[in-house]
């Protein structure tokens, strides 16, 4: 569930920062012209909650409740389908579920009451008389047709009663009336759903699927729909979907568990093998390819557990195989096998948190651990705990990729954290590089994503102006990992072409004349008043960005924390309310 803190003041930002490490993929959205340091920012208080609300994520605002109720009034629709809004009094003595009580926000009241020491003001009916809620079920079950909750919950409170068919726990201590018309029904059966029954599936069924590779997601989706339609079973009562690790990597599959909105959890040959003794059609042949008799039927039991039955042996389609197994109790995570490990490859730009983008932001919540240089992770420390850092000193990007690549490999999601933008000078290319080149088979299964990230030379560009309007390139000057020659033969390319040129790892304590030859190149091709943009430190406390020319630039001051940019033949200097800037024209004027 995606949460957004949302504050108005400084000590609701205090607060904030106290419930977001513990409060799941919470992010906090301040107020621009009264808080500083938050996630995100808005100006228009209502026009943001109304946009939160919209897009389905859970709003708490550490505000007066009817700030919340005004700004999401316009929006209401159906209690099935509202967003969870939650109002947090800024002293943390109360925590108000105002919409959504049975969609997360009654939870996530009791969850924030319980840090804060406050109370979890609950109002909804089933909760207080019976404590539960029928359209709300605990971890492990699934309700078919929440539309029926309403009325038979109604009918539970008042005199005509409701009856119980079937097992459920959580539902035992309510009165439940054996002679009365409406019911809840609990069954992993398909089809028992009417005007007069709510049905509350019990997550006790497993789905273990096989195909070939390249099968076409359309055949595996309806051998499984044609498998539960004929053994009369609900897809509402599935927990998980396996398979063996070697098809981790698997298109069908991805979208089988994305469509059915399930779970996908993967075994090593080994441990379906364990399972042959159950299996009812084993395969030589099978083995013979994979390593055990059953990929289906393996599968769908080793997540049933070790009590767990076979109710629909193997079945086949032309390159798929689906089989169905079932749980004596309702299955709850942490499920058996290992999902398939996600690698985010993540540029957090330079440092500031109103730099770092809402997705690179998402994924670092998201990950079970951070992989990076330590200046980096402390960049980011507000959304990576402590228990999660893996932290690297300069000089060991390798080592970084290949503890993360493993860790992924073992199922777990994983951040490789970059400053700037991940594939700029940075690990994107290494991670891809380290795959291609590995003979490990679990690292290209892997799903990597990459998300984008405010590069130094943005930054840079926009401290000083707009120097990058026209033709631009960068260059690295440092020849640790790129042959001295080609650096000199690239820097000459960029000033003879006339791009605007930013230069990254310009200067360290040990290599200190390149950037002498790269200003005596520029030199040679630019007018002496061209600007150069000297910017240290981007987006931090001592950031430093200043502008001087050509032949005024001193290389004497320079290090691996600054960025220049050198302008090319038109970049122009002016002076502006905020001092000088530099821009480069790309002749828009001349076209009018």
């Amino acid at each position: 569930m995606k949460t957004a803190l949302v504050v108005l003041n400084a000590d609701g930002l205090s607060l904030a920062r106290k419930l977001q490490p513990l409060l799941d993929g919470a992010s906090v959205h301040g107020l621009a012209k009264r808080t500083s340091g938050a996630d995100q920012t808005f100006d228009d208080t209502m026009e943001h909650l109304r946009h939160l609300f919209r897009d389905g994520i859970t709003i708490v605002g550490i505000c007066a409740s009817g700030i919340l109720i005004r700004a999401v009034a316009p929006l209401l629709d159906s209690k099935l389908r509202d967003t969870p809004v939650v109002a947090v009094a800024e002293d943390g003595s109360v925590a108000v579920p105002l919409l959504g009580g049975h969609h997360g926000a009654n939870d996530m009241a009791k969850q924030i009451a319980g840090i804060i020491g406050g109370v979890a003001a609950i109002t909804t009916a089933g909760d207080l008389r019976f404590g539960f809620a029928l359209d709300q079920p605990p971890e492990g079950w699934r309700v078919a047709n929440p539309q029926m909750a309403k009325p038979v919950m109604a009918a539970l409170l008042s005199k005509e009663g409701a009856r119980l068919q079937g097992e459920a726990p959580w539902l035992a201590d309510a009165p439940w009336r054996e002679d009365a018309t409406l019911q809840v029904r609990a069954t992993d059966k398909a089809g028992c759903e009417n005007d007069q029954t709510l049905v509350v599936h019990p997550l006790t069924l497993t789905i273990g699927v096989g195909c070939e590779r390249g099968t076409d997601p359309a055949e595996l989706h309806k051998l499984v729909m044609d498998s539960f339609a004929e053994a009369g079973l609900a897809i509402g009562a599935v927990a998980a979907i396996g398979s063996l690790d070697l098809k981790m990597d698997e298109p069908a599959m991805h979208a089988l568990a994305r469509g059915l909105n399930l779970p996908l959890q993967f075994f090593d040959a080994p441990a379906l093998e364990a399972e042959a003794p159950r299996l009812q059609n084993p395969s030589d042949i099978v083995f013979l390819e994979t390593g055990c008799h059953g990929v289906a039927e393996g599968a769908a039991l080793a997540l049933a557990g070790p009590n767990g039955d076979l109710v629909v042996p193997k079945r086949k389609s032309a390159r798929a195989t689906c089989a169905i197994a079932r749980a004596p109790a309702p299955l709850i995570p942490p499920l058996q096998g290992s999902p398939r490990g996600t690698l985010f490859v993540v540029g957090i730009g330079p440092g500031s948190d109103g730099w770092r983008s809402p997705e690179a932001s998402s994924m670092l919540r998201a990950a079970d651990v951070a992989v990076g240089y330590r200046l980096y992770l402390d960049l980011a420390g507000d959304l990576i705990p402590e228990d999660k850092r893996r932290d690297y000193g300069l000089g060991q990007e390798t080592d970084r990729v290949i503890e993360a690549l493993t860790l992924a490999a073992e199922g777990k999601r994983v951040a490789l954290v970059c400053s700037g933008d991940a594939g700029i000078y940075a690990l994107a290319t290494l991670v891809y590089e380290a795959v291609e080149l590995s003979d490990n088979p679990d690292w290209r299964r892997i799903d990597i994503a990459v998300t984008p990230g405010i590069s130094a030379m943005q930054a840079a560009a926009a401290r000083a102006g707009a120097p990058l309007g026209h033709d631009f390139c960068a260059i690295s000057l440092s020849d640790l990992l790129t042959p001295r020659d080609v650096i000199l033969q690239r820097l000459e390319a960029a000033a003879s072409g006339d791009f605007v040129t930013a230069f990254y790892n310009p200067q360290s304590n040990s290599r200190r004349d390149l950037l002498d030859r790269a200003r005596d190149i520029f030199v040679t091709h630019r007018p002496p008043s061209t600007p150069v943009i000297i910017a240290r430190n981007l987006g931090r406390a001592d950031e430093n960005v200043s502008i001087v020319t050509l032949a005024e630039f001193d290389t004497a001051s320079v290090d691996m924390l600054t960025i220049l940019i050198f302008g090319n033949s038109e970049t122009r200097l002016i002076q502006t309310g905020n001092g000088p800037r530099a821009y480069t024209p790309r002749g828009y004027r001349g076209k009018q």
